[in-house]
């Protein structure tokens, strides 16, 4: 027979329930009211856009505040940690074996740690490897192409240029030349660089990337929610090339921007898809070597790394969410996670932040160590090839040196090019750092075999390149000219080209 219960079991029992019934109706009614307020954000907007872009990005602030707001912090350069940070430095300065590397290439002149999207068409306009038209006569160095990633008119100029308010053609946009559209690039990297303006629905607005997927059978618009949160990244933060003007098998595409993707997303794919076509960014004036240069190919070497293979996307990390009262939202100063390591890493990691950050630089050091090898066994190669060269090596010498030193290069640059890819795939980077390495010591190795049957005896002799100046000098760079030149394209020319984008309202102030 059952036991019955006591008064006083009977009222705990009665009042335990009325508590359980009081929390969930807390809960439901939170519940309601963040849905609610949610839909107040989409319901009563302000500004309805007709348009699928909207190049200046102020015009989303009154409708996305908080987004705005957080996107708008981009500009700030604070933030460090002990490989980089938000602040610009000069790379050049602290590794100047970068400078005999990128020899024959624009990168030897200027190459600064990336800042802020705030910043990219301010850094784009200053760099040195970027033209100076209007000055002394000078031209253009580079395509319009170039300005593909720096910002929402680049979408919008593709359609204009193409003479569709809907279909984007980028032909006619990567043929021009990179000043022709100074006056048009004015908004830098916004909102309609990854949303679609109508619905803010994830969608990346370069057709490099739609594309690339087409060739190999696969839709960008198929892709899940949290596939786009990583391909709206991947549009621009990847390896790419350009379609060179003179190509016989692609008429009509000078300059078209082109990811190498159809052999797959590694590295080795890559070069097999750049052997196979006969590419090549460029001849090392040293070595006389076809130099392969990669293009930050950091949604390449992410898919590679244990968060890439299980399904992290970028803004996981890189976007983490914030709760404003009833809206959860994605923060949009997108920078290092080990900045917000509490709502980045701690959110799937139990361990103490700082324990995380260690873990991180750990890994960071063991990659650099094998980097600081790899860049003092190429940059010492190519002045030890142009020695044998000038003591008269044939053609037949040099091509495996060269081979040799192409495919080190190449494993070299990819490694380092793409940002943060010590902390995105720390093993795959120490793989092609240590693959780098050994093809530059059998290059090395080939081209002291020549140089003892030309008859030299010792250490073959090489510049002073210690520093990033003599290597400029080493390699023959008239630094002076060229910063003279760039700094009166920045006094005489980018003003015009802002104060005319402010009188024809493609260039908002606030």
């Amino acid at each position: 027979m059952a036991k019955t219960l006591k008064k006083w079991q009977g009222w705990l029992l009665f009042g335990g329930s009325m508590v359980v019934v009081f929390v969930l109706g807390l809960l439901v009614s939170s519940l309601m009211e963040r849905r609610a307020e949610v839909a107040s954000v989409f319901n009563n907007k302000r500004t309805q856009f007709t348009d699928s872009i909207v190049a200046q990005n102020e015009k989303f602030k009154a409708d996305y505040p908080r987004e705005y707001e957080t996107w708008a912090m981009t500009e700030d350069t604070s933030f460090e940690s002990k490989y980089n940070g938000s602040e610009e430095v000069d790379v050049l300065e602290q590794r100047p074996e970068m400078v005999v590397l990128w020899a024959g290439y624009a990168f030897s002149r200027h190459y600064n740690t990336p800042r802020g999207h705030k910043h990219a068409l301010e850094d784009m306009r200053k760099i040195l490897r970027t033209g100076n038209p209007g000055i002394d006569g000078d031209g253009d160095m580079q395509p319009a192409t170039c300005w593909t990633c720096k910002g929402p008119d680049v979408p919008r100029m593709m359609r204009e240029l193409s003479g569709s308010k809907s279909v984007m053609d980028p032909a006619n946009f990567y043929a021009k030349k990179w000043s022709e559209l100074g006056t048009e690039e004015m908004n830098t990297i916004g909102c309609s660089d990854c949303h679609d303006a109508r619905t803010m629905d994830l969608r990346p607005a370069r057709p490099a990337l739609y594309e690339a997927w087409a060739r190999v059978g696969k839709d960008v618009r198929k892709a899940t929610h949290q596939e786009m949160r990583s391909l709206v990244c991947a549009q621009c933060h990847t390896e790419y090339y350009f379609i060179k003007p003179d190509d016989p098998n692609n008429p009509g595409k000078s300059n078209y921007l082109m990811f190498p993707q159809d052999k797959g997303m590694t590295c080795e794919a890559a070069e097999e898809y750049y052997d196979s076509i006969g590419f090549y960014d460029y001849i090392h004036p040293l070595s006389k070597t076809p130099i392969l240069k990669a293009q930050h190919p950091g949604y390449e070497i992410a898919l590679q790394g244990i968060h890439g293979q299980r399904g992290v996307s970028c803004a996981d990390c890189h976007m983490p969410y914030k709760q404003e009262g009833g809206v959860k939202f994605s923060d949009h100063q997108i920078m290092s996670p080990l900045a917000k390591i509490d709502r980045t890493c701690q959110t799937c990691h139990r361990q103490d932040a700082e324990v995380l950050r260690l873990n991180v630089y750990e890994r960071q050091e063991k990659c650099n160590e094998v980097r600081n090898r790899a860049e003092q066994e190429l940059a010492r190669a190519h002045f030890e090839a142009k020695y044998i060269i000038d003591k008269g090596a044939t053609e037949a010498d040099l091509k495996p040196i060269q081979a040799l030193l192409r495919k080190s290069q190449w494993r070299w640059d990819y490694a380092i090019a793409s940002h943060g890819a010590t902390f995105h795939a720390p093993q795959e980077v120490t793989r092609l750092l240590s693959h780098s390495v050994d093809y530059a010591q059998q290059a090395r190795l080939l081209i002291a075999r020549i140089a003892a049957k030309q008859g030299l005896v010792g250490d073959i002799p090489v510049p002073d390149y210690s520093t990033k100046a003599k290597a400029q000098q080493a390699i023959g760079l008239d630094m002076q000219k060229l910063n003279d030149k760039k700094q009166r394209f920045l006094d005489q020319i980018v003003p015009k080209w802002i104060e005319e984008a402010k009188k024809n309202g493609k260039l908002i102030e606030i």
